[in-house]
């Protein structure tokens, strides 16, 4: 529910097998007060609506809309006060990066973002025109930065929608937001 919140939003079924089979759920209410408690260590707050489908049998499925957030990143609190976010990609929910949670946030900002186009971008832009994607492990190589460097050249240029990043279970991959090639025909 966080990954959906988070990204573009989406609808939850609770009572339906991995299988796509529908056993439905016995005792919904239980289920319900299970997500309810969960989500009590989501900060800030999941908006959703929660739907009892009847499915015969004195089967139940339960559906939760959730709605893409404006208070977005939502977080869940674990042991030890650690915050961890999620976001979606595909079909899966992922662990959300250092990078995926700083573009998240300061999206929500809506103000104009400016960078100087110089060395370490004109290298990003040569690699990007030969290769489709690049990674931060890949990005601090090709320009000889450090972590912390190449990480905010790159949240910066997804904020000014140079590039974009597709999170993945493996991390994360930038590539252009629109593909031109350098190179004259």
């Amino acid at each position: 529910m966080i990954a959906f919140a988070n990204t573009h939003g989406g609808v939850l079924l609770v009572g339906i097998g991995d299988d796509k089979t529908i056993p439905g759920l016995k005792f919904p209410e239980d289920e319900s007060y299970v997500i309810e408690q969960a989500l009590k260590n989501c900060k800030p707050a999941i908006v959703f609506t929660e739907t009892f489908i009847p499915i015969g049998d004195d089967r139940i499925v339960i559906q939760y809309n959730i709605p893409e957030s404006t208070k977005k990143p939502h977080t869940l609190l674990l042991a030890d006060n650690v915050k961890e976010c999620y976001v979606r990609a595909e079909d899966m929910s992922i662990k959300a990066s250092r990078e995926v949670r700083e573009i998240i946030q300061r999206a929500q900002k809506k103000k104009d973002i400016k960078f100087h186009y110089g060395e370490y971008e004109t290298l990003l832009m040569k690699y990007l025109d030969e290769n489709s994607s690049i990674t931060l492990k890949q990005f601090m190589q090709v320009a000889k930065l450090n972590r912390f460097r190449a990480s905010k050249k790159l949240v910066l240029l997804v904020l000014a929608n140079v590039l974009r990043v597709t999170p993945g279970e493996k991390g994360d991959v930038y590539s252009l937001a629109f593909h031109q090639s350098l190179k004259k025909s």
